[in-house]
């Protein structure tokens, strides 16, 4: 995994409630299968383990969201696209963070359409994001335009096949379990899926942890120490900036964990993201509703993974992925994707000590060849692809710092 991005929105701490978020009684609103079908099967993209679905807003405007357990409204990080289709505000916040900081201004728009292919919604609420805070785009490489959430998990059995890159929506009274599908126990709180999660830590101790399914978190574990005396941070870990919120960057440890067990499924050596004291002041409680951390999509990534929020029941059947080996950021970079093609590769971060530290790379440096391919041929999952590939590889980038191209050679390296 290239960077834990966490995409904290904060919302349900902060008190919003939307009038109509919730599926109404009229059939007319809410969402529902086009043509009176049972089951629509939708093609997605799957970007740092965060899932991207087509949406279209009142019948007119193509747009891109993340599919997120985590939250309850449907979310526009850009104003710009609701005032291209001219629709009203009903309401204006002022999301402010502690001591009464702005973070945040944002807008309620309703009675919005939103269209997923053979998926029709109507009468939706829909939280507008002055600006794109959280720069989805540009940390994923791809054009972002919202966030998709409760609306839909609650309406329908929501199956995502990560390895497919299929999503299948099916009417609750139509499902039936696969075979060799596992299932497990979940609890539907503040709209929010938990489960409880037997997590082995590095010293040995074993904590049932309740744990948030967070599927728009790319991050394989969190866990807040300050939730539980049990969780103790590991003796190895590195500092690094884990994800990002409307509050800004949420810096913390990064180690691993024995094992992590999902039903019958267990996952070894995990790796797990440690937040610092203060840093991310929504991990322990989302509203009224107490855990000790959450599950992200790489975990989830691991599985087809059904959703089924009205019987508070999850489904797992491990694929491909499932042994793969957990690694963190194996050359230290953290690049942003730049420009209206999102094809220029700024580096942002540098961690201490790692292979790109050792190789003289910088913040501010755009990468424009890997391996000896030219950037503008690539898209930012395929370069940090590269750079996250195995312990050991080499791998030879060339830089351009202030207008002089430079050539540099790093041997990625397993740090936790």
């Amino acid at each position: 995994m290239i960077r834990s991005i966490l995409f904290v929105l904060f919302l349900c701490g902060l008190g919003i409630h939307l009038h109509g978020q919730n599926v109404p009684q009229n059939q007319n609103l809410g969402f529902s299968l086009a043509d009176g079908k049972k089951k629509v099967r939708i093609p997605i993209e799957v970007f740092n383990n965060l899932i991207v679905v087509p949406v279209v807003l009142n019948d007119a405007l193509p747009l891109k969201f993340i599919l997120d357990t985590g939250v309850r409204t449907t979310i526009l990080t850009q104003k710009t696209f609701t005032d291209i289709l001219n629709l009203p505000y009903s309401r204006k916040y002022t999301i402010s963070g502690p001591g009464g900081v702005k973070l945040v201004d944002a807008y309620v728009t309703n009675n919005v359409s939103i269209e997923l292919p053979g998926v029709h919604g109507r009468g939706h609420a829909m939280l507008v994001l002055e600006e794109d805070y959280l720069e989805l785009r540009n940390y994923l490489g791809t054009d972002v335009h919202g966030i998709l959430g409760y609306e839909l998990f609650s309406r329908f059995i929501i199956e995502i096949d990560y390895e497919k890159k299929i999503l299948t929506l099916m009417l609750p009274e139509k499902f039936h379990k696969g075979r060799r599908f596992q299932a497990i126990p979940i609890m539907i709180e503040d709209t929010k899926p938990y489960m409880i999660a037997p997590v082995t830590l590095e010293n040995g101790s074993t904590l049932n942890a309740k744990m948030l399914m967070d599927s728009g978190a790319s991050h394989g574990l969190m866990l807040e120490p300050s939730s539980d005396t049990l969780i103790k941070v590991p003796e190895h870990t590195v500092s690094s900036l884990i994800g990002r919120g409307l509050g800004g960057e949420i810096f913390g440890k990064v180690g691993r964990i024995k094992s992590l067990s999902l039903g019958t499924y267990t996952l070894d050596r995990v790796i797990c993201n440690f937040p610092d004291p203060n840093s991310y002041n929504d991990s322990i409680k989302v509203g009224n509703v107490f855990r000790n951390g959450a599950i992200g999509g790489e975990v989830l990534s691991r599985f087809t993974v059904i959703f089924n929020f009205p019987r508070e029941r999850v489904y797992l059947k491990k694929n491909a992925a499932f042994k793969k080996n957990f690694y963190y950021n194996l050359s230290g970079l953290t690049l942003k994707a730049k420009g209206s093609q999102l094809n220029i590769f700024e580096v942002t971060e540098v961690r201490d000590q790692s292979a790109s530290q050792r190789s003289g790379i910088l913040p501010g440096d755009i990468v424009v060849s890997v391996n000896g391919i030219a950037t503008r041929d690539l898209n930012l999952n395929m370069i940090n692809g590269f750079f996250n590939s195995k312990p050991g590889k080499k791998i030879r980038v060339e830089i351009l710092r202030k207008g002089q191209r430079m050539k540099k050679e790093m041997q990625l390296r397993d740090q936790i």
